[in-house]
């Protein structure tokens, strides 16, 4: 099947060509952060305005990249949900228009699904996984049974990781958006320099919680502002992201003693972050698991990641109709429930 995503969950307007839920074809993404970044952050009105004028070039693009027409396309997936409700709007309704006047299936995929199942853009990957999503809205540990069988097992309790990455930037007065730019500073930082701390690591459960964090180099700035710039500030950022991928790395180490399983995917937009990598990398040498981490241009939101399980649904029959609306907050465990309950 010849399929083509959409992906409008926030500030990103992607489109891509995927043949078979495996092989890109093309993959294209129109980036806000320059017209955010004044904001220090999404506005969501502005988001929304930007997706409508992008995603008919955006589409059209991916088409003209992966050398197809509109009548080559068999069916087409958007991300539903979870996300903004005003982007994610704007890219069901493009969808929706192309399904109905091609007269082919649509099918709503959800955001972090997408990001799970993003490895198998590059290669296979084995079932039962265990997969840790981490980005600037979500931060879960989920068991991986299979296309559509998700299992939770921890979630944040406040920020999400990337949140935090960004929210610590924005005090310090780096520019947004502030990972990239504090993994880049943490190179040349020493990371036992300042003792943040590591919240609900040793709790016991598989939950995060980087709110408080935040708070402690907030404290720390204010006993100590004159560590925003030179060789402090890079010992600062180097330090924070220790603490977080401490806590990442401890939280995942426990799930996966939990629930035995020898495979690892680590996915979302902070996936992308040099330090996180490493860490991951150590852990699956001493657990003795396979590591799967996507390319960072499949870490980051695109709409190629959303065409693999998009593809899955369309040819099992399971597309959501035309009818599909957005769902702001959608909990991927809601799809395990609602494929079991239909027998499926």
């Amino acid at each position: 099947m010849l399929v083509l995503a959409i992906e409008t969950s926030c500030d990103e307007t992607a489109a891509a060509v995927v043949r078979d839920g495996r092989t890109i074809l093309s993959s294209i993404v129109a980036s806000q952060v320059q017209v955010h970044a004044e904001y220090g952050g999404v506005v969501p009105e502005i988001a929304s305005r930007k997706h409508l004028e992008s995603i008919v070039p955006v589409v059209e693009e991916a088409l003209k990249s992966a050398g197809v027409g509109i009548d080559a396309i068999q069916g087409v997936a958007v991300t539903r949900g979870p996300g903004l409700v005003g982007a994610l709007l704007v890219g069901i309704a493009a969808a929706r228009g192309i399904a109905a006047g091609r007269g082919i299936p649509v099918a709503g995929v959800n955001h972090i699904e997408s990001h799970l199942l993003a490895p198998f853009l590059e290669q296979e990957v084995a079932f039962p996984y265990l997969a840790l999503a981490v980005s600037g809205g979500h931060t879960h540990l989920y068991r991986v049974d299979g296309i559509g069988s998700y299992a939770i097992l921890g979630q944040t309790q406040d920020d999400a990781a990337g949140e935090a990455f960004d929210k610590v930037a924005k005090l310090v007065g780096l520019p947004y958006p502030g990972g990239a730019v504090i993994d880049g500073l943490a190179s040349s930082g020493d990371p036992a320099a300042i003792r943040f701390p590591r919240p609900l690591l040793h709790d016991g459960s598989c939950n995060f919680s980087f709110s408080g964090l935040k708070t402690s180099v907030l404290t720390w700035l204010q006993k100590n502002p004159e560590a925003k710039s030179g060789q402090e500030l890079n010992d600062l950022c180097a330090s924070f992201q220790a603490a977080v991928c401490d806590v990442l790395v401890g939280k995942t180490a426990l799930a996966l003693e939990r629930t035995g399983v020898r495979s690892l995917v680590v996915a979302g937009g902070v996936a992308c972050n040099s330090g996180l990598r490493s860490a991951m990398e150590r852990l699956a040498g001493q657990r003795g698991v396979t590591l799967h981490i996507p390319k960072p241009a499949l870490c980051a939101d695109n709409a190629a990641m959303v065409a693999v399980p998009g593809d899955y649904y369309l040819c099992r029959g399971l597309a959501g109709g035309r009818d599909l609306d957005a769902l702001p907050s959608w909990p991927l465990d809601r799809i395990t429930r609602e494929l079991a309950a239909a027998g499926l």
